[in-house]
């Protein structure tokens, strides 16, 4: 018998894997980044409509802010109407109830930023399963 016709009727050479393997690598991964913008895009479409309306909110909120923290200081103001520093007391008073708001609400917004994440979820998931059946694969061609 003669060795190269052996060799032949083996399989695929060792060239035809790597170039095979190669295609589907590059399948792959354009897949993945393709999968990962189209996500990205629709996330940021999102974030787009609602900037205007969110912009003007926080501009009609920062001014209701002012003057509900004016009024209140005033109110507490009252309460030391006879010192010569109620109205500083009064500033310093509201002032510390607002670092105190301000920091609780920081610390849970902190929390719920951790617990949700960044990272774009779906593709995350694929990508993990994709691994999982990438190294299946190369146990099964092993």
């Amino acid at each position: 018998m003669n060795r190269n016709n052996y060799a032949e009727s083996e399989g695929p050479t060792l060239a035809g894997v790597v170039a095979e393997i190669k295609d589907e690598t590059k399948e792959f991964v354009q897949t993945r980044v393709q999968m990962f913008k189209t996500e990205l895009r629709e996330k940021v479409a999102s974030w787009k409509s609602g900037a205007l309306l969110a912009a003007v909110g926080v501009l009609f909120l920062g001014t209701a802010y002012l003057l509900l923290t004016l009024a209140l200081v005033g109110l507490v103001a009252v309460a030391f109407w006879g010192s010569p520093y109620a109205w500083f007391l009064a500033f310093l008073i509201v002032g510390v109830f607002w670092a105190i708001m301000g920091g609780m609400l920081a610390f849970f917004a902190a929390r719920e930023f951790r617990a949700q994440g960044i990272a774009p979820k779906k593709t995350i998931e694929v990508l993990r399963e994709d691994k999982i059946w990438l190294q299946s694969e190369a146990g099964n061609r092993v």
